[in-house]
């Protein structure tokens, strides 16, 4: 599987929602940098899980577009002239 990764910009505001969520939830303070190994870590150990749920929803979603497909093609299939 490939790595999951972010963008300086994402880990920025990520690792302030997990400070702002430790200190207003836990009343603790979260450093920058424990925030950022906090993330790494997260991502690590818990994000192939949100991924992989995404992936079966993703599959789910284009096999229920498949079949529309599916009923549109025959819906546009002609009864061939009788006799």
């Amino acid at each position: 599987m490939k790595k999951i990764t972010f963008t300086k910009e994402e880990k920025l505001v990520i690792t302030g929602r997990l400070q702002r969520y430790f200190s207003e939830e836990l009343d603790q303070t979260l450093g920058a940098l424990p925030a950022e190994f906090l993330l790494d870590f997260l991502t690590a150990e818990i994000g192939p899980y949100y991924y992989n749920q995404g992936l079966r929803d993703a599959h789910a979603t284009f096999m229920s577009k498949m079949e529309d497909f599916g009923e549109a093609i025959y819906l546009l299939e002609k009864e061939p002239a009788k006799g």
